[in-house]
């Protein structure tokens, strides 16, 4: 890179301020060009400094986060990560700014220990939100979450996707940076009796609980965190908690999630490629696949397994990516049946579950013989 990254750190604890600028000083490709303690001076160090990203924490003096975030996104769109407290209020208020337009979010440093650990990640998450594709925002309030509709409702997501389903349908998803509002988009839209839905966000420990809550008052399905041994079923989806991979593996009445803390794979814990990949070894599997917006190459090549396997894949194009890394070396590998923008993901998820439900075994609900 022949230009350094400017970041400004906006923190109202000093003691932060400096372990992140000591973790951003050992990249060369990253120079923190300033600091501030709360959101007022950090408005005039942005005038100066025309910094090409900002982390900024949530809980501050004079001006919460998520206040300043949406003045910012209104007037002056700069790619923001947000790096937040774990407690539960932390994780909800992240997940608010990352709807308001947040690029990432990760988990706030508390020791010299954990922004070592967290230092090369903040880095490579710098790098991806400095070629982020931003949207221009409109000026709301911070989304509530919606409750699911009530019985009875007309509401489009709530209507049958057709059925009954083959014992060994699955759909699998895969997602990074900007995925959280990407997966928002595309599970709200699925209708409520679909194959079981296995999913992998990148996103840090404790978040992922809030994720799923959050997306369980919104889907016309149940959607929580995964815990180990849990069963894979239609109208359920799992998320994989952050910090531990998920695996799937076929049990003779459906299929069991096994959580591990084995090494990071592409620097990433949980990481795509081993849910994918663990799908494809799952004999007779029926795997419908979707990437969506992420750094990096997660998931790829576990596709490509999940493709050799018989799946159908669908990839979200880069007009609609925050950051079309994912998804790009997936279609690049030729393992992408459909390259799609985010609108039309659902639809197609939906389209692909029903061409892979075919079948005796489908149509009578019996497990198929195999040999």
């Amino acid at each position: 890179m022949n230009q350094q990254i400017k970041v400004l750190v906006v923190d109202d604890s000093a003691v932060v301020r400096k372990m992140i600028c000591d973790a951003l000083a050992k990249d060369p490709e990253i120079m923190v060009v300033g600091t501030a303690p709360d959101p007022y001076i950090a408005r005039d160090k942005i005038i100066e400094l025309n910094p090409d990203v900002l982390t900024l924490d949530l809980e501050m003096p004079r001006m919460d986060g998520l206040t300043f975030l949406k003045i910012l996104q209104q007037h002056k769109p700069i790619p923001v990560i947000i790096i937040s407290a774990l407690t539960q209020a932390g994780s909800q208020a992240a997940l608010e700014a990352l709807a308001l337009g947040a690029v990432d979010v990760l988990a706030k440093p508390t020791s010299s220990y954990s922004i070592g650990h967290l230092g090369e990640d903040l880095a490579a998450r710098i790098k991806a939100a400095a070629g982020a594709t931003l949207r221009k925002r409109p000026a709301v309030t911070a989304p509530a979450p919606v409750p699911a509709a009530p019985p009875g409702s007309t509401s489009l997501i709530r209507k049958p996707a057709g059925g009954p389903w083959h014992p060994r349908q699955l759909i699998t998803f895969g997602a990074s940076t900007g995925g959280v509002e990407a997966l928002t988009e595309v599970l709200t839209h699925l209708p409520g009796n679909l194959p079981g839905i296995a999913i992998v966000q990148h996103i840090p420990a404790y978040f992922s609980k809030a994720l799923a809550e959050r997306l369980a008052l919104q889907c016309a399905f149940e959607v929580r965190e995964a815990v180990e041994g849990d069963l894979l079923r239609p109208g359920l989806a799992l998320i994989a908690p952050g910090d531990f991979h998920m695996t799937l593996a076929w049990s003779g009445a459906g299929y069991r999630v096994s959580l591990n803390q084995k090494p990071p794979v592409h620097h990433c814990r949980p990481a795509v490629d081993v849910l994918f990949r663990s799908a494809a070894e799952c004999p007779g599997a029926r795997i419908v696949s979707v990437i969506l917006t992420g750094m990096g190459c997660d998931g790829a090549l576990g596709m490509k397994g999940q493709k050799a396997a018989g799946a159908k894949t669908i990839a979200q194009d880069q007009a609609t990516s925050v950051v079309y890394g994912m998804p790009r070396v997936a279609a690049e590998l030729g393992v992408v049946d459909q390259v799609l923008p985010l609108p039309k993901i659902a639809a197609a998820v939906v389209e692909a579950a029903r061409a892979l439900a075919g079948g005796p075994a489908a149509a009578a609900h019996r497990e198929p013989v195999l040999t």
